[in-house]
């Protein structure tokens, strides 16, 4: 197997045999495909004579981040500053608005940087781990946090979210791509119904009025969890809109403890999903932790302006985050 990934340029002077570039022009390899030619052909014009596979392993000449052999990235300096500044922006931006944004985070890294999609995803669910344990330390010192219900369902999830990163990694990229941000899109619907339209599915939705317990809270926790697990841990979103529409429409919980909850929900959720991914070594450490820092520095930026913004501005994004960047996922996959 011959692996091309160097850009060869001849010299002028090369008299051209055995397939050179004889005009001294650079010639960069990008072919996808592997080709194997049968051994009855005659071997012209480069071809393979002899029947033997020919795999071209391509990388994206554009890409800033270049898979090695190993399945590391090998980064250039200047591009690791550019990762920085741009989660440093975009955790501003989160902390701004108040929204999720691990969808939007998959999104700049596959998209923007060349990271692989299955090394944005366990970036993603790494860093959620660590961003809302903080919030669900502080919605529980506010009392905003029912206990019980979110271990049953977080115990559910931590083993969808096993289970959820095996299928993702068993998953083609462009596949992976395109559901994932069908994923960001179906959230995006989600919280435009309970923003905008909050009366009509009111009216639409019955609403539990006392907290599930006993036997029910198991028997509907654990696979509800588990399928919230599942989702998190295959498209590396925290399924926060499903979470907290079940919290409310199955359990019980009242929307100030739904938001608690949640989050206290998805710190199991994200810690197992990440551990899958470390598994099938999809972990990159150092984009993890410089990804984490400048979210948590820009997010915490963020959160101090958030007063500043008309409420308008602040539903409207919460929204539009999660549309842009699935839109984003599923057209350039």
């Amino acid at each position: 197997m011959w692996r091309l990934r160097q850009v060869v340029k001849t010299p002028p002077s090369h008299g051209g045999f055995m397939g050179s570039n004889p005009i001294g022009v650079t010639k960069i390899r990008r072919l996808r495909q592997v080709v194997k030619t049968p051994p009855s052909h005659g071997g012209f014009m480069g071809s393979n004579p002899i029947g033997v596979t020919i795999a071209i392993n391509r990388s994206c000449c554009a890409a800033p981040f270049v898979s090695t052999g190993s399945g590391q990235l090998r980064v250039p300096m200047e591009n690791r500053i550019m990762l920085f500044l741009s989660m440093l922006l975009m955790g501003g931006i989160i902390g701004f608005v108040g929204a999720g944004g691990g969808g939007v985070i998959i999104t700049l890294l596959v998209v923007g940087f060349g990271v692989p999609i299955h090394q944005a995803l366990a970036v993603a669910l790494g860093s959620m781990a660590f961003t809302t344990l903080s919030g669900a330390v502080s919605h529980y010192r506010e009392g905003e946090v029912v206990v019980k219900t979110g271990v049953v369902l977080g115990m559910g999830g931590f083993l969808g979210a096993l289970v959820g990163a095996v299928i993702s990694n068993h998953m083609q990229a462009p596949n992976l791509s395109l559901l994932t941000g069908v994923m960001l899109l179906s959230s995006a619907f989600l919280l435009y119904l309970r923003i905008y339209q909050a009366e009509w599915l009111a009216r639409r939705i019955h609403v539990r009025e006392e907290l599930l317990t006993g036997s029910q809270l198991y028997l509907y926790g654990l696979p509800i969890g588990f399928l919230c697990g599942v989702l998190s841990g295959a498209f590396g979103i925290g399924s926060a809109a499903y979470i907290q529409i079940a919290l409310m429409v199955t359990f019980g919980v009242p929307l100030l403890q739904a938001i608690g909850t949640t989050m206290m929900i998805i710190v199991p959720i994200a810690v197992s999903g990440g551990i899958g991914y470390v598994f099938y070594g999809q972990f990159e450490m150092w984009i993890f932790l410089q990804t984490l820092t400048a979210l948590s520095i820009g997010s915490y930026c963020g959160a101090k302006l958030t007063h500043l913004a008309p409420r308008t501005v602040l539903r409207f994004w919460i929204v539009a985050l999660p549309s842009i960047g699935g839109l984003i996922m599923i057209c350039f996959r």
